[in-house]
């Protein structure tokens, strides 16, 4: 890091070093030091509540949109907005080589927020503070169709109806599964045809058989 970005001024007491499952730990808040153990207490109720969405960035974002993206994090309700670098090894793969597609793009963008009081007034703030600096960011991201990360669900982009009970609809899926998969989700919902063609297995964002 020191000699990639110096100007970071990085030294090794800014660093933590530790195993991949205690990194787990420590972006699920629990800190440092904690026993790996506390990631089988599923619990029965949320201690904290949270919000996700998320872009792809194919191009650098411009030097007046990172300068006025500042303004957002002195706002109440301010979150993260965490960049995760692409590319490299991972973009030799094709992009319809596996189901995930955007392995070429320069870094996956985090819109993050949690908060603690289970009150509408709180969650609206922190999911406004998301939504709305998501909506600013859309000019510089992907598109056609602008792309999610999977692993953040991001149930903004539309739900399965009455996913416990009814089975889902194809054209209706399309609004998040190809911004999670693009050209692969019609791949993967005739997959689903074949080894699950009644859509036992199912949740409010799954992938239904093309039919």
């Amino acid at each position: 890091m020191t000699k990639m970005f110096p100007e970071l001024g990085l030294t090794r007491e800014d660093c933590i070093e530790m195993r991949w499952i205690e990194s787990v730990l420590y972006f699920a808040f629990y800190g440092t030091g904690k026993p790996t153990a506390l990631l089988l207490d599923r619990g029965t109720k949320p201690d904290r509540y949270s919000k996700a969405k998320s872009d792809f960035m194919h191009e650098p974002i411009p030097r007046h949109v990172r300068e006025s993206t500042w303004s957002w994090f002195l706002r109440d309700g301010a979150g993260l907005l965490i960049l995760d670098p692409y590319g490299g090894k991972m973009g030799r793969v094709a992009p319809s080589a596996t189901p995930f597609p955007p392995r070429r793009a320069l870094y996956n963008l985090q819109y993050y927020g949690f908060w603690w009081d289970n009150g509408t007034e709180a969650s609206e703030q922190h999911m406004g503070w998301i939504r709305g600096l998501h909506q600013e960011m859309e000019p510089y991201v992907s598109r056609n169709p602008r792309g999610d990360y999977v692993n953040y669900k991001d149930l903004d982009l539309g739900v399965n109806d009455d996913y416990c009970g009814n089975r889902s609809g194809y054209e209706k899926a399309r609004a998040w599964g190809e911004p999670y998969f693009k050209a692969n989700f019609e791949r993967l919902a005739a997959v689903k045809a074949m080894v699950d063609p009644r859509d036992f297995f199912r949740n409010e964002q799954s992938i239904p058989p093309l039919r």
